[in-house]
């Protein structure tokens, strides 16, 4: 029995080297020499402190700043562990609502957040403003979004609107190799933009 089952552990133990040692290593290996600023995850850095990344939004929830789509990622609630709550933007807990068109907790929630839109701004809400991404986790908006925000932001910040709109229109990236997606604006870089133009206001 020996005999037939020694080419089989031969080659699992052969197959668990060359797929689960040696490819993964020589792939990173790869990755991190030729992109190592993808491969280290697109780190932000300043001040030699990493304070985010290009792929993560984060809840940014000040007037000052611009914010990022809704997030339905959630953690288990520490004081019950038999319930969950909502923590925005959790990088490890990567997942949608799973909430469907007919679902009440979903109704509510968009009408909520459309109800604070427009006491903020009387205008065509943005879609992506009111709606989670399938990962939770997505760091654009669309340049409408954040043409959306800019006069809370502007009055925020003690800036003309004009220069808010214009920071707005340079942070706008385009689509991928002028076809793939659709252009997009990274909350995090923005804001970090407009951290650096100018002090926030007292």
């Amino acid at each position: 029995m020996l005999k037939e089952l020694r080419p089989a552990l031969v080659l699992l133990a052969l197959m668990t080297l060359l797929t689960g040692i040696a490819y993964p290593y020589a792939i990173t290996g790869l990755a991190t020499l030729l992109f190592p600023h993808q491969a280290s995850g697109s780190l932000v850095v300043q001040n030699n402190v990493v304070v985010g990344s290009e792929l993560i939004g984060q809840n940014f929830t000040q007037a000052k700043y611009f914010h990022g789509r809704p997030s339905a990622t959630t953690d288990t609630d520490p004081n019950d562990a038999t319930k969950q709550i909502s923590v925005p933007y959790k990088a490890d807990a990567s997942t949608g609502s799973n909430l469907g068109p007919t679902s009440q907790a979903l109704i509510d929630r968009v009408k909520s957040d459309t109800a604070t839109l427009k006491a903020e701004k009387d205008a065509p809400i943005p879609v992506d403003l009111v709606t989670t991404s399938a990962s939770g986790l997505d760091p654009d908006i669309t340049p409408a979004a954040a043409l959306f925000q800019v006069e809370r932001v502007a009055a925020a910040r003690g800036l003309p609107v004009e220069t808010v709109q214009a920071q707005v229109e340079k942070m706008t990236e385009d689509r991928t190799y002028g076809v793939l997606g659709e252009k997009h604006v990274n909350v995090l870089a923005l804001n970090r933009a407009l951290d650096a133009l100018a002090p926030t206001k007292p």
